[in-house]
C-alpha cells in the first residue's frame, strides 16, 4: 500500500514539472522571438517633461544615462526636464528605465536596467535617452555614467563629472572641479576656484581650461601622455621630465592637478560664449 501511494506522488510531482518546464520553455522561447523580431519593428518614442522648484545651491545629479545631456541655466528657480526616451520596440524601451527624484534642494536623475528576461537583459538592445535639461544657475552639478557628450552652460558652483563617454563641455565652473574617467575631448570654463581646485584624472582626450581673468593657480602633470600649451601671457610651464609638468597661472596659489591624461592640456582666457556655440578643443 505505501510503495502505490509513492508512486502516485511521484506521478503527480512529474506531472507538475512537466507543466512548469513547458511554462518557462515557451516563455524562453516568446523571448528568443522578441530579441530576433525586433529589429524588424519602427522606433518607439516615450517624452518625459517636468517642472521643480530648486532653492538655490540645490543638488543635480544624473546619473547612468545611454544619451547626450544638454544643460541650460539661467537665473529661474524653475528646473524643466525634457527626457526623450528612444527604442526599436516596446519590448527594448522596456529594458531600461528612467526615474527623477526631486525635493527643493535636490533633483536626480537616474537610468538603469528595467525588467526584462534572462535573454533579454544579455543579448537584447536597450533604448537610449536624449537629455535637455534647463537649470537654476545656482547649483552643485554631478555627473556619472553618461554613454554620450555632456554639455553644460554657466554653472555657479561644483561641478563634478566621472565616467562619460563623449566630449564634456562647461561653459563655467565655481568652486571646485573634478573630472575622472572623460573618453573624450574636454573644454571646461574655471570662473573662481576654491582652494580645494581642480582634478583631472583618467582622461583619453585634449583638454581646454578657460580662465577667468581674476584665476590664479598652480598646476601640477604627472603621467601625461601629451603636451601643455598656454595661450596666456601670464603662463609659465615647466616640464621637469617625461609625462611630469608643473605651471603658474598669473600669482599662483589654488592647485590644478591632473594624472593619466592621454592627450594635450591647454591653458586660455575664457570667452564670453554659450558651451554650445564654443569652438571645438584646438590642440597642435
Amino acid at each position: 500500500m505505501k510503495r502505490i501511494i509513492l508512486l502516485i506522488v511521484l506521478v503527480i510531482i512529474a506531472g507538475i514539472a512537466g507543466i512548469v518546464a513547458r511554462s518557462s520553455s515557451r516563455e524562453t522561447v516568446a523571448e528568443l522571438r522578441g530579441l530576433v523580431s525586433h529589429r524588424n519593428t519602427g522606433d518607439v518614442r516615450e517624452d518625459i517633461r517636468e517642472k521643480y522648484e530648486l532653492s538655490p545651491g540645490a543638488r543635480v545629479e544624473i546619473i547612468g544615462l545611454n544619451g547626450a545631456v544638454k544643460i541650460e541655466t539661467s537665473d529661474s528657480k524653475t528646473a524643466e526636464v525634457h527626457i526623450e526616451r528612444t527604442a526599436s520596440s516596446q519590448e527594448a524601451l522596456d529594458r531600461r528605465k528612467v526615474t527623477i527624484e526631486a525635493d527643493s534642494n535636490s533633483l536626480r536623475i537616474r537610468g538603469e536596467k528595467g525588467n526584462s528576461g534572462f535573454f533579454s537583459r544579455f543579448f537584447g538592445h536597450s533604448g537610449a535617452e536624449r537629455v535637455t535639461l534647463k537649470l537654476p544657475r545656482q547649483i552643485s552639478l554631478r555627473a556619472k555614467g553618461v554613454n554620450g557628450s555632456f554639455v553644460a552652460s554657466d554653472i555657479d558652483g561644483p561641478v563634478e563629472v566621472t565616467g562619460v563617454n563623449g566630449r564634456v563641455q562647461i561653459a563655467s565652473a565655481v568652486g571646485t572641479a573634478a573630472f575622472k574617467g572623460i573618453n573624450g575631448n574636454m573644454v571646461v570654463g574655471l570662473k573662481k576656484l576654491d582652494p580645494d581646485g581642480v582634478t583631472l584624472s583618467g582622461i583619453n582626450g585634449n583638454i581646454e581650461l578657460q580662465f577667468g581673468a581674476d584665476v590664479n593657480a598652480d598646476f601640477d602633470a604627472r603621467g601625461m601622455n601629451g603636451r601643455v600649451i598656454s595661450d596666456m601671457p601670464n603662463v609659465s610651464i615647466d616640464k621637469t621630465k617625461r609625462g611630469k609638468y608643473s605651471a603658474r597661472i598669473g600669482n599662483g596659489g589654488t592647485g590644478i592637478t591632473a594624472k593619466g591624461i592621454n592627450g594635450n592640456i591647454r591653458f586660455s582666457r575664457s570667452a564670453a560664449v554659450p558651451a554650445e556655440t564654443a569652438a571645438a578643443v584646438r590642440m597642435n
